[in-house]
């Protein structure tokens, strides 16, 4: 890397970028050494970065088995189900099962463990914004603020095809992150050595993290600058922030009626101080 393209990057990082104008996500889960990452957190059962912990899953997957009648045999779609921590348990619980994801390291995991199990679920690799997906299905799933890390644009292209798979009576279960959350946050910035304990790269580096708020927009970015001995990268990790009202009206501009509130994915009741909002919501066919 040339003096000119570390000064470029760092130039970027120091200046607040227009909303949702750069978009990173798939690092996150393509790269062989994040993605690998990744996976050693969604399967440590104590660890929050990219799933919830084993308790709460156990917790969760019970509240949506009984809530949504997963014994009846029902078909269910579970939006970006890494290495099926929850698909396992839908398909145990009796549910007929397909997930999707474009992590390849987290599909192979779930599909070696789903054959090694004895488990029938079908998973399917690739992008849910550009797949369509093989309804129709009676329940869709899309757990731990997917939702959230997605544009306006995106979020919109994800309900429409959502709704296309559903059946005539199908159902939309998700969670996003509150307000209260949103309002916890403060714009800063940081530069580590090997930053997050070497989650970025496999050869040692130098983080660069700015963190910016859209108070407007309700959303936070957390904008990474790796910078190795031979390399760059840049990360944009974006996370819009809801209240009830405003995931209600967004959800009813995309086709579905909520029908219920939670403070999670466990079925626990909302109140104003939860950080998440959950939401049960049916197709609108009027629409």
């Amino acid at each position: 890397m040339t003096h000119r393209e570390e000064y470029e990057l760092l130039r970027t990082l120091a200046r607040r970028p227009e909303v949702w104008s750069v978009y990173t996500a798939s690092d996150l889960w393509t790269d062989n050494h994040i993605s690998a990452r990744m996976l050693e957190f969604h399967l440590d059962p104590d660890s929050e970065p990219a799933s919830r912990t084993r308790e709460f899953i156990d917790r969760s997957a019970d509240w949506i088995s009984d809530h949504f009648g997963l014994a009846d045999g029902i078909r269910l779609l579970d939006l970006g189900c890494g290495p099926g921590l929850y698909t396992s348990r839908f398909h145990d619980a009796g549910a007929e099962v397909t997930g999707i994801d474009f992590s390849r390291r987290s599909l192979d995991y779930a599909r070696r463990t789903a054959e090694e199990d004895g488990r029938a679920i079908r998973y399917i690799e690739g992008n849910y914004l550009e797949l369509e997906f093989p309804g129709p299905f009676d329940l869709a799933t899309l757990i731990y603020c997917d939702f959230c890390a997605l544009s306006p644009h995106q979020r919109r292209t994800l309900l429409g095809r959502i709704r296309a798979a559903l059946a005539p009576k199908g159902r939309l279960l998700l969670d996003v992150v509150s307000l209260r959350a949103f309002e916890a946050k403060a714009e800063d910035s940081r530069i580590a050595e090997n930053m997050m304990d070497g989650f970025w790269s496999a050869g040692d580096y130098v983080g660069v993290r700015r963190t910016w708020k859209y108070d407007d927009e309700k959303v936070i970015l957390d904008r990474y600058g790796i910078f190795g001995t031979d390399s760059r990268k840049e990360i944009c990790n974006w996370l819009q922030y809801f209240s009830p009202e405003t995931l209600k009206k967004e959800l009813e501009e995309g086709g579905f009626n909520v029908v219920a509130t939670y403070a999670n994915v466990a079925g626990d009741p909302y109140d104003k101080e939860s950080d998440i909002i959950a939401v049960v919501a049916e197709l609108n066919r009027e629409k």
